[in-house]
């Protein structure tokens, strides 16, 4: 049995109540759900009952998650009856799939739900203001319409190199990465239409997914985010369009970091709270502060089948509206189309590659750049220089185990 820290399982039996509070105790004794996101642009009628799914783009052929249950509120999103060694698997690798933990996914249900719109108002540019590892930010760019500009920022400069690999991964145009502090877009004068502020929190929902953050856990910590949000929200709110939409969620239980935050921005920035529509079956459980009936949206392990989330759609709603995107945020582009010639691999020298070992190359190969690609998608590129193939694959993406399988995990599965 986890041992939580007594002044979290008081602060919590309170919020959420004594029901909700043993369900969600007796969740540490399940095994969290596994779930994968799949990429609309590379995958194409890429689901398990074989409906179409999101855009015609172009792609070698027609897959289906291999044994899965999807996500009800993503239509994207697949619950996995256990977890594969995705590692290993070089289609997440190409972009194919994104593994991303189920609660997140909601994201995609309020957008929907919204129309990708506030009022009369589309989205022409948009922002993840904290976006690493990048779950959803490359859920926001298969949603997002093609031409929208979406910059994907994370302060931290480790966390920054993730996020760009993931970005660069799952392969869109009209994406970009930055390393800035909020203030810093506030002082470019960018302006957005869209604004997602998945804000640096406490991490009680994710507790029984990372043990590690539980030690991490105090209530001057709770304080501290809950002071620091509303930091980032506030920059957030000074370069979001007329009309425009911030997205704010947590992956945390408490009311401090979550509906107390949102009072404050009804308050203090005029913030208008907008309702999504939900099914019942979904468990998701609204506002828990007492006196505080705005609609919010909150996933609580053992209640809704994920881990720990909250999420609050907010309009700005004044009189007029400001410029877009300046180019003064410094934006680095993602998005870099791949040499013509290709060689496919089989799976062993996919890995081969993945792991950043020389390839040999069929004799009729062209010289120069040449992309890689198994079961048809892109893994990367090799300088062909003749006599040997140097191998570009990035170094820090490198895959670094030694335990090396024979056949690739079975996540998705060609349509024959």
């Amino acid at each position: 049995m986890v041992t939580l820290p007594e002044e979290f399982v008081h602060e919590t039996r309170q919020v959420l109540g004594e029901e909700r509070f043993e369900r969600y105790l007796q969740s540490f004794e399940e095994e969290p759900p596994v779930s994968i996101r799949l990429n609309p642009r590379k995958l194409k009628g890429s689901v398990a009952d074989g409906s179409p799914v999101g855009d015609s783009f172009p792609c070698p052929s027609r897959f289906t998650v291999a044994d899965g249950e999807r996500v009800p509120w993503c239509e994207q999103g697949y619950y996995l009856p256990y977890r594969p060694q995705f590692t290993m698997d070089p289609l997440l690798h190409a972009g194919c799939y994104y593994v991303q933990e189920a609660s997140s996914m909601f994201l995609w249900h309020v957008l929907k739900s919204l129309e990708c719109r506030t009022e009369s108002v589309e989205f022409a540019t948009a922002l993840d203001l904290c976006a690493a590892p990048g779950g959803k930010s490359t859920l926001l760019r298969s949603l997002l319409p093609e031409d929208c500009e979406l910059i994907s920022n994370e302060p931290m400069r480790n966390r920054f190199q993730v996020l760009a690999e993931n970005v660069a991964k799952w392969g869109y145009p009209n994406h970009h990465v930055t390393n800035l502090y909020p203030r810093e877009f506030v002082k470019s004068k960018a302006h957005f239409d869209l604004i997602l502020c998945d804000v640096p929190c406490s991490g009680e929902g994710m507790f029984r997914k990372d043990p590690a953050t539980i030690a991490e856990w105090s209530l001057k910590k709770v304080k501290q985010c809950q002071s620091l949000q509303r930091e980032i929200v506030g920059d957030a709110w000074r370069i979001l369009n007329d009309d425009g939409l911030l997205i704010y969620s947590t992956c945390t239980l408490n009311t401090k970091e979550n509906e107390e935050n949102i009072r404050y921005f009804v308050e203090e920035l005029g913030a208008e709270v907008l309702p999504v529509e939900t099914l019942p079956e979904w468990n998701i459980t609204g506002s828990l502060l007492p006196g505080f009936d705005q609609p919010v949206y909150r996933f609580i392990p053992g209640f809704s089948r994920g881990e720990g989330l909250f999420l609050c759609a907010m309009r700005k709603y004044t009189k007029h509206r400001t410029s877009n995107l300046t180019k003064a945020t410094h934006c680095t582009s993602t998005f870099n189309p791949l040499p013509s010639s290709s060689v496919e691999l089989s799976y062993p020298q996919a890995i081969a590659y993945l792991r950043g070992e020389a390839l040999v190359l069929p004799a009729d190969t062209p010289k120069g750049l040449v992309a890689m690609t198994y079961q048809g998608f892109a893994l990367g590129q090799v300088k062909n220089i003749g006599s040997r193939a140097n191998n570009l694959y990035p170094k820090a993406w490198r895959i670094k185990t030694t335990h090396l399988p024979t056949e690739p995990p079975q996540v998705l599965k060609k349509i024959e």
